[in-house]
């Protein structure tokens, strides 16, 4: 028999390793039980981007997952589109779930009626421990589903920096205002009820905040600006885009200090997405020296700004490089900019998975970590076998991106 590949040997290693997925938008177990799945439900969150760039239309692809409709029905709309899509990245953990978790080599014709019996058969109370913790070794995923969800610890909470940032009425104030048992009369009270519902928060068990890279994020706080902004919207009279954003610019600075003083961490999505010129990692560059002791969380690579997202966490102290979502938009892009992450950040500054997925298809972050193995085994292997490293060395390197990093960057206690 021809010896293991280098490759081989670091993908078997790492199958043996307790894993922390750094994020995901899985919500409640129940969610799950509570929808009537088949094999199209494989197909759904992120290949919708690939079916529709293929020609489908989006009201084809909102009936592909309308149980209403009969599934051979379905079924007929989706075949044509299969094969432009079938070597996608996105679509690989489809494939993978089918074979791994209900024993089907490929979804076709053939099969998907018979796949999509047994996803319902095994759609039972423990799907998530069975996927996530027995299949996959995950300790816990970090989630973002709007919402404070545990699962027995499979599931750990990061909740979105708009809950509080973002302030549309006088309604709204008042509202999180008797939420928290306060009451608001002017900006700094404001500030209180954000700093109490952060410290509720963390007192129940989130461990960090989300927030996007977007243009608002760049000006500094002005507070003169923000108390007239918030005077104008809590007065109730309607007020211009700019001058709400102000006000959220000024609440977003003032969250990420007390994010410091509570120890959560920031999560930021970077690039990719929608308009994703709005999403450039640049707009960071001027925060994150504005927060010395916040600890932020640097999503996607900043796809497709992945050297530009590099820089920035090799300037920064309080910056890791998250791989999360990156290994099924683009595996050649992720294997190519990690080798270079390696030559630019410390090692310590990089974490190496988060599926990204919701709970319709959790089946697939085995596939996604199953490609992430595969794509850190590839950039490592490259160096044993140059010389660069020694294996054992690529194995605690492996061990660090998958469980130690995140672990020590959200005070996990897994």
């Amino acid at each position: 028999m021809p010896r293991p590949t280098t490759e081989a040997k670091l993908i078997e290693a790492m199958s043996e390793m307790d894993i922390i997925d750094a994020h995901e938008h899985l919500g409640p177990e129940q969610e799950r039980l509570d929808t009537r799945v088949d094999a199209l439900q494989l197909f759904s969150h992120y290949c919708r981007t690939d079916l529709i760039c293929a020609g489908m239309t989006p009201e084809q692809y909102d009936s592909l997952t309308d149980v209403s409709i009969r599934l051979e029905q379905r079924w007929a709309a989706f075949r044509p589109f299969l094969p432009h899509i079938r070597h996608c990245s996105y679509a690989r953990p489809a494939f993978e779930a089918a074979r791994e978790f209900y024993g089907f080599d490929d979804v076709n014709d053939d099969t998907y009626q018979a796949l999509s019996e047994r996803m319902g058969v095994d759609n039972t109370p423990g799907i998530y421990r069975r996927i996530l913790r027995d299949r996959c070794r995950i300790r816990t995923a970090l989630t973002q589903c709007g919402r404070i969800v545990s699962d027995g610890g499979l599931l750990t909470s990061l909740l979105h920096m708009g809950t509080y940032a973002d302030v549309e009425s006088a309604e709204q104030i008042e509202q999180r205002a008797a939420e928290l048992c306060t009451t608001v009369t002017a900006l700094e009270d404001y500030v209180e009820v954000v700093r109490k519902g952060l410290t509720q928060w963390k007192d129940e068990g989130v461990v960090g905040i989300k927030m996007a890279s977007t243009p608002a994020c760049e000006p500094a706080k002005d507070e003169r600006a923000a108390a007239r902004a918030f005077a104008l919207i809590r007065s109730g009279i309607d007020v211009e885009p700019d001058t709400k954003a102000t006000l959220s610019n000024y609440l977003m600075h003032e969250m990420l200090d007390m994010c410091a003083e509570l120890d959560l961490v920031v999560a930021v999505h970077m690039g990719m997405w929608g308009d994703f010129r709005t999403l450039d990692p640049q707009w960071m560059i001027a925060v994150l020296p504005q927060h010395p002791d916040t600890r932020f969380d640097l999503y996607h690579m900043g796809m497709p700004w992945v050297r530009v997202a590099g820089v920035i966490g090799k300037n920064n102290p309080n910056a890791w490089m998250n791989l999360c979502w990156t290994h099924i938009i683009s595996p050649r892009m992720t294997v190519s900019a990690l080798d270079e992450y390696i030559d630019l950040v410390p090692l310590n500054k990089i974490i190496g998975f988060g599926g990204d997925y919701s709970s319709r298809c959790v089946e697939k972050v085995f596939g996604h970590l199953k490609m992430a193995r595969e794509n850190i085994a590839e950039v490592l292997a490259r160096r044993i076998d140059r010389g660069q490293m020694g294996f054992d060395q690529a194995v605690e390197i492996c061990r660090l991106w998958l469980y130690e990093t995140p672990k020590q960057v959200y005070r996990l206690k897994v």
